[in-house]
């Protein structure tokens, strides 16, 4: 393929995605295939001879469609929104055809440091405390993860050597092994400080457990992957009061601020903490800027080496949204998971099992676990709508997430339509 197929081919898939999320609301949000229908619709092998893009192209319709869970569909209500806009999408279209492998300052500088300044200004979005921002000459700053598990990972690690660093700084005698048998990780079942829990999207008191974590010299990090978004707008900030104890803090654009997986942000106070515990510094990997302190060289704050240009979706999507277009799009989203609420107040069978803050309504019928597992049995077998469960003290709850960027109201009254008759067949059965 050269560049002049490249063009027309590239055109054609734009038009393709452009036509797949016109169309999406006709697609059936949740597959209707079995585990391995897909090998026998391909060769043993990869083929000999090149195949054409128009035969690839028919192929993704004809056996990759069928076996696809359309996230972004309207009807999607399961897990949490993962995120998506078409400025991102062409972000991430440039960084594919840019090719940067930004494991240094020097590898790609326009890729470390765009991602230094949108960090914070992702940072400022939510009012986070200065120390956590790199600036100019701060000691902090943001970097973008994978994901929030690596994330927490990543901080537990840079924990771990900070602490094993400072134990021998005061008993010399002492090696890593004996510090290392003696280390404890405190966790709830969320494992870390969470702001919005999977489950039910409650939320931890840091105002309590900050000021402790402090005085026995215990690293905080703070997980808030769904609910940091709304932190964008004033009237959720203070879900995020307490942060200004924590080492380490982060949340996921890429499920609710429009930036398309992967990005996940996360800041330390001290961006030293983490340079202490993954620097990986070879002769081929070193620069002559390196040692300026003007530089960030991202390898070291990261398990992998190698990392992608991402933050290029973040710059696009803050640009052509602007902080006031996501503020409206987060409270849209929260407005419709109230309207949901209201629709299941209203219907004395059903009771609702967590206070509704953000996107997450969790309810279910009064009644066993055995009858809402039966109901939501029903809910994805129809395909109408997608829904996941959780467990809250015991009770099979199910979850109703506003995830779709196109989710509208037309949309949740259908859900409840749909979801209140599947319960009335259940009852009557």
């Amino acid at each position: 393929m050269d560049t002049t197929e490249f063009r027309k081919r590239g055109k054609e898939m734009v038009d393709y995605i452009a036509d797949y999320f016109e169309q999406l609301e006709e697609r059936q949000v949740y597959p209707d295939v079995e585990p391995g229908y897909l090998r026998p619709l391909i060769p043993d092998s990869a083929p000999q001879e090149p195949e054409g893009f128009e035969d690839v192209l028919k192929d993704v319709e004809r056996i990759i469609m069928p076996g696809v869970t359309h996230w972004h569909s309207p009807y999607f209500f399961a897990y949490f929104p993962t995120a998506s806009s078409f400025p991102a999408l062409l972000a991430d279209v440039l960084s594919g055809g840019l090719g940067c492998i930004g494991f240094s300052w020097a590898a790609s500088p326009a890729c470390t440091e765009l991602e230094t300044v949108m960090l914070d200004w992702l940072g400022k979005m939510i009012n986070l405390p200065e120390e956590f921002l790199a600036g100019k000459d701060g000691e902090g700053g943001g970097v973008i993860q994978g994901s929030a598990s690596e994330a927490t990972l990543v901080t537990l690690l840079a924990a771990r050597t900070k602490t094993i660093r400072r134990v021998q700084s005061e008993n010399p005698e002492l090696t890593e092994a004996d510090i290392m048998s003696k280390l404890v990780a405190y966790a709830s079942d969320q494992f870390c400080a969470t702001l919005g829990t999977t489950p039910c999207c409650s939320f931890d008191r840091l105002l309590e457990l900050g000021p402790i974590c402090n005085k026995e010299n215990i690293w905080m990090h703070i997980d808030a992957a769904y609910a940091g978004s709304a932190f964008i707008c004033p009237e959720f900030r203070h879900l995020l009061n307490g942060v200004e104890f924590a080492d380490s803090f982060n949340f996921n654009p890429h499920k609710w601020l429009l930036v398309n997986f992967d990005c996940s942000a996360m800041w330390v106070k001290k961006r030293s903490d983490l340079t202490n515990a993954f620097k990986l510094d070879p002769l081929y990997l070193q620069h002559c800027h390196q040692e300026s302190g003007l530089v960030t060289d991202y390898r070291h704050w990261q398990i992998p080496l190698g990392r992608r240009f991402r933050s290029l979706k973040m710059w696009f999507v803050f640009r052509m949204y602007g902080v006031k277009g996501l503020q409206e799009y987060i409270r849209k989203h929260v407005k419709l998971s109230h309207e949901f609420e209201n629709l299941v107040l209203q219907d004395k069978r059903f009771e609702i099992c967590a206070e509704v803050t953000l996107g997450l309504v969790c309810f279910r019928l009064k009644g066993s676990n055995e009858l809402n597992e039966a109901l939501l049995k029903s809910i994805n077998e129809a395909r109408k709508i997608h829904l996941v469960p959780c467990h809250l003290r015991e009770k099979f709850v199910l979850r109703f997430a506003i995830c779709s960027r196109t989710v509208e109201s037309v949309h949740i009254q259908f859900a409840w339509k749909h979801i209140s008759e599947l319960a009335t067949e259940l009852l009557n059965a």
